[in-house]
C-alpha cells in the first residue's frame, strides 16, 4: 500500500535524504506535502519531480511567485503553511526535518490530527518535551525517531520491555574537534568546525556536533522518547560511528544497532516501520573495519554536553533556554560574529540568568524562546 508523506524541511540535510528514500521507492512512497523555507530554486525542482499537492515557503513574496508558476499546487507560507503541511489530510506520515524550535507547533498540530510522526527535529522535544509526549499519549500517536542514535535505541528495543532497561548508551563521534584540547579551540574557524569526520549534515548540526551540544540535545530527546531518567543515559565517544547506540538491560545484556554512517537508513526504517525495505549501498564489513574504539566523555572538555545534562535535570523552561541560546550563538558563530568558545559562554550566561518556570505552556515557551534569543544577541 502506497504511503503518503508530508515533509517539513525538504531542502535540509534530512529532508533531501528523505527525498532520496522516496525517489528510490516510488511504489512505496508518495510525497504529498512539503515545506522548503527560502530555497525556491530547489523547491521548483522538487515540484517538477514529485508533484506534491501542497508546498509551504517561508516568505509571502515567494509564495506569490510560485502560485503564478504552479496553478496545480496549493502554495502557502509562514507558520500557517508549516501547520497545513504537517496536518495534510491525505498524509499518512509526517517527517519533521525542520531545523530549530520552529518545528514545535506543527508537530503538536500533527499529533492532534492523529498523524504518525517521524521526528528528526530534536529541538521540538528539547524545547517542550513534556507537552509533546503528553499530547502523543492522549492521542495514542506514534513518534518514530529518525536521529541515528534514537533510531538505534528504538530498534534495539523491539521485542524488549522498557522496564528492563538499566541504561541507554548514546554514542558520539566527537565531532570536528574531538582530538583537540580546549586550548586548541581558541581561534578555530567556521570552516574547520564544519569539517565533520564521519557524517554529512547541515551547518547548524555540524557546529553542534563540534561543540557536543548535538549530543546534549540527543540526551534530552532520549529522556522524553524513552521515559528514562538522566542518570541512566550515558554518552560514550565512538569515533567510527558504526555502533549508533546501545541499551544495557538489568540482566547485564547489551543490545546495539550497527551500520555504516548513512542517515537514509534510519529515515527509511521510520517510514517503513515495523517492516523493512531493501536498501542499496555499502554494507558494514566488521573484518574490513578491524577495530572499534570507545572513550569516556570528558564533560570539562565538552562543556555544552554538561550544560545539556544540567538543563535536563533542572527541567521546566531551562531546556528551552538551553536550545534558544545555542541556536542564537551558533548563528552568530556561522556569521563570524563570535568565536567558537563564545557559544558555550553565551549558553552558560543565559542559563545562569534564567528563572525557571516548571511545566510552561506553549505560549510561555514561545515567549522564553524569543526573549532568550534577543538576550543572547544583545551581548554582541
Amino acid at each position: 500500500m502506497l504511503k503518503k508523506i508530508s515533509l517539513l524541511g525538504a531542502t535540509g540535510s534530512i529532508g533531501t535524504q528523505t527525498l532520496d528514500v522516496i525517489r528510490e521507492n516510488p511504489e512505496e512512497f508518495k510525497l504529498t506535502a512539503m515545506s522548503v523555507g527560502r530555497n525556491i530554486e530547489e523547491a521548483r525542482k522538487m515540484i517538477m519531480e514529485f508533484s506534491p499537492q501542497l508546498i509551504s515557503v517561508q516568505r509571502k513574496e515567494d509564495a506569490e511567485l510560485l502560485k503564478k508558476e504552479w496553478s496545480s499546487v496549493k502554495v502557502l507560507y509562514g507558520e500557517e503553511g508549516l501547520v497545513e503541511v504537517a496536518c495534510h489530510q491525505d498524509a499518512d506520515v509526517l517527517v519533521n526535518a525542520v531545523l530549530g524550535s520552529v518545528g514545535l507547533h506543527p508537530t503538536l498540530q500533527a499529533i492532534e490530527a492523529g498523524k504518525m510522526i517521524a521526528i528528526a527535529n530534536k529541538e521540538t522535544l528539547v524545547t517542550a518535551g513534556h507537552l509533546v509526549m503528553e499530547a502523543a499519549r492522549k492521542k495514542n500517536t506514534t513518534l518514530l525517531p529518525v536521529d541515528s542514535e534514537h533510531s538505534a535505541i528504538f530498534q534495539a528495543l523491539q521485542g524488549e520491555q522498557e522496564k528492563n532497561i538499566e541504561k541507554l548508551i548514546i554514542t558520539a563521534s566527537g565531532g570536528s574537534f574531538r582530538d583537540r584540547s580546549r586550548e586548541d579551540l581558541v581561534g578555530v574557524t567556521v570552516t574547520e568546525a564544519l569539517n565533520h569526520p564521519n557524517w554529512s549534515m547541515g551547518a547548524k548540526i555540524t557546529i553542534d556536533s563540534a561543540s557536543m551540544m548535538n549530543k546534549g540535545l540527543e540526551v534530552i530527546e532520549a529522556h522524553w522518547l524513552f521515559d528514562i531518567p538522566y542518570d541512566q543515559i550515558e554518552v560514550v565517544q565512538h569515533r567510527e560511528s558504526i555502533i549508533h547506540s546501545m541499551i544495557q538491560f538489568h540482566d547485564s545484556s547489551v543490545m546495539a544497532q550497527l551500520g555504516t554512517p548513512d542517515m537514509r537508513v534510519p529515515i527509511q526504517y521510520a517510514l517503513t516501520y515495523p517492516d523493512r525495505l531493501i536498501r542499496p549501498g555499502k554494507r558494514l564489513d566488521l573484518v574490513e573495519m578491524g577495530k572499534l574504539h570507545f572513550e569516556e566523555m570528558d564533560l570539562n572538555r565538552f562543556r555544552c554536553l554538561a550544560f545539556a545534562y544540567e538543563a535536563g535535570r533542572i527541567g521546566g523552561s531551562m531546556t528551552t533556554v538551553l536550545n534558544a541560546a545555542n541556536e542564537a550563538a551558533v548563528s552568530m558563530f556561522l556569521e563570524n560574529k563570535i568565536s567558537f568558545l563564545d557559544i558555550e559562554a553565551y549558553i552558560e550566561k543565559a542559563m545562569s540568568t534564567h528563572q525557571v518556570i516548571h511545566r510552561p505552556d506553549l505560549e510561555t515557551i514561545h515567549e522564553i524562546d524569543q526573549q532568550t534569543r534577543q538576550l543572547v544577541s544583545s551581548w554582541l
